[in-house]
């Protein structure tokens, strides 16, 4: 049985006598601009600058091993007692009982010497303690100036109160009681964070046109190369972003069930269990200062930030760390108080020369204490903080310097920074930063799978101590 062949209407068999691009060549559907090869820039373009955000913790924190699941540590407490929102009974016999605002209990004792003070009005007062109630829910004052034997100096309102020494007569015994140090005690728990970065055996092998440059300074025409290094950065960039932004699951909810936490945390019938951690910025709005309502851009507004932190640890030297346009403001700020349009006067002296550069910024200032600003690039970047309105921040105040804490772990007081990482490691595991690779491809020869895995894990937390001394701007 003869056989026959099908035309195949792709293929055309009718050749031209002369050089030239005929619908009757041997190729068909032949795209006339894409026969020459093309100028390429090999290259890549770096449009984006250096595209990694995590520098912050470096700059103002360490790293420190820790080797439990849940960090402690101690904070003094106030030396000094001042109460607030006292109410007070009518005068009698020279003498005027005071309550403790929402049934608190107060450390007077009987013969110390108090000041008081109205909340509402310019009226005040010496007295001396001549009685505390056994539950310590009231006290009662004797006044010094006679004026008050029988009118109080508070007509409505109420009083704040604090102790300001004591007083006893001759032949007498000493104070009755003592005081405890107050130590307010704080925790925190690492997390664990994961990533990975999968290529199969054959696009290893498959080579590039595009030579791909890393922020490492890695180059090559190999892909994944690329792809790698990237994962590893962005890695890296979870490390810092997970320590700033970690808040707490609270109990019950999506995120506690989804990572079937069942631990409490903190302990002692907290609402908070065993999944999430507190982050520098959950922290500082829950313990620390915050700014809201817009940036403080005059001396009056950073006057009141001055007298907040006078209350607290009177830290001397603060660092700011803000996004672009609070950063203007700061500058904006300065630059006003050049009375140059006013009174003819200028800073110093300059010579306005044809290579001179007008400097309109300002690395930073002195007022009441010293404050150095810098930009935070995690504030400004498009893909994260920048530019959102909702859950704005717009910077942060972070005190410089380290301080005591008594660590529970080592068993004794210990300087640390103010903010500062801890990671699980001990003699046998190190999971600071672990980085590993599965797979048969690649140098990896740990299973059947024809890639490359690149495993990355780090399990840490961030310790904020002193969060009183912090601030956030929220916009």
């Amino acid at each position: 049985m003869a056989g026959t062949i099908a035309a195949n209407p792709g293929v055309s068999i009718t050749p031209s006598a002369v050089k030239a691009t005929l619908p009757t060549n041997y190729i068909t559907n032949f795209d006339f601009l894409n026969q020459y090869l093309p100028d390429t820039y090999e290259k890549e373009f770096e449009r984006y600058g250096n595209r990694s955000i995590a520098s912050f913790l470096r700059m103002v924190g360490a790293e420190l091993p820790s080797n439990s699941d849940l960090i402690k540590w101690a904070e003094q407490g106030r030396l000094h007692t001042k109460y607030t929102g006292l109410t007070y009974a009518a005068i009698s016999s020279g003498t005027q009982v005071f309550t403790m605002a929402g049934s608190a209990v107060c450390n007077f004792r009987v013969n110390q010497t108090v000041f008081l003070s109205s909340e509402s009005t310019t009226a005040s007062a010496r007295a001396i303690i001549t009685a505390v109630a056994a539950n310590g829910s009231t006290f009662t004052v004797a006044y010094y100036d006679s004026a008050f034997n029988s009118t109080s100096p508070f007509a409505s309102g109420t009083v704040t109160v604090f102790v300001y020494g004591s007083e006893f007569q001759k032949g007498t015994s000493g104070m009755i009681g003592s005081l405890e140090a107050q130590d307010d005690f704080f925790e925190c728990k690492p997390i664990i964070i994961k990533d990975k970065y999968v290529v199969s055996g054959s696009d290893m092998a498959q080579i590039g046109w595009v030579e791909v440059t890393t922020e490492n300074g890695a180059t090559g025409y190999l892909w994944y190369m690329k792809s790698e290094h990237e994962t590893r950065l962005r890695f890296e960039d979870y490390l810092e972003m997970a320590m700033v932004e970690g808040v707490p699951a609270e109990s019950g909810s999506g995120a506690a069930t989804f990572l079937n936490a069942t631990v409490t945390y903190p302990p002692a019938g907290n609402t908070n269990v065993g999944a999430g951690t507190q982050g520098m910025f959950n922290t500082v709005e829950t313990r620390g200062n915050v700014w809201s309502g817009g940036n403080p851009t005059t001396l009056s507004d950073f006057d009141t930030i001055v007298q907040r932190l006078d209350k607290q640890g009177a830290i001397a030297e603060n660092a700011l760390f803000l996004n672009r346009q609070f950063s203007f403001d700061i500058d904006d700020m300065l630059a006003a108080q050049n009375s140059y349009g006013v009174g003819g006067t200028s800073y110093g002296l300059f010579d306005n020369s044809e290579q001179m550069a007008l400097n309109l910024g300002f690395t930073g200032f002195r007022r009441g204490y010293e404050f150095y600003k810098t930009d935070w690039k995690y504030l400004n970047d498009a893909t994260l903080r920048g530019g959102l309105v909702g859950g704005a921040v717009n910077g942060v105040l972070v005190p410089a310097g380290t301080t005591t804490v008594y660590d529970q772990v080592l068993g004794k007081n210990a300087k640390r920074p103010f903010l500062h990482v801890r990671y699980r490691a001990s003699e046998a595991e190190n999971r600071r930063y672990k980085t590993w690779m599965t797979g048969s491809a690649g140098g990896a020869q740990t299973s059947d799978l024809d890639a490359m895995e690149v495993n990355f894990l780090s399990e840490r937390a961030l310790c904020t101590l002193g969060a009183n001394n912090f601030f956030i701007f929220k916009g």
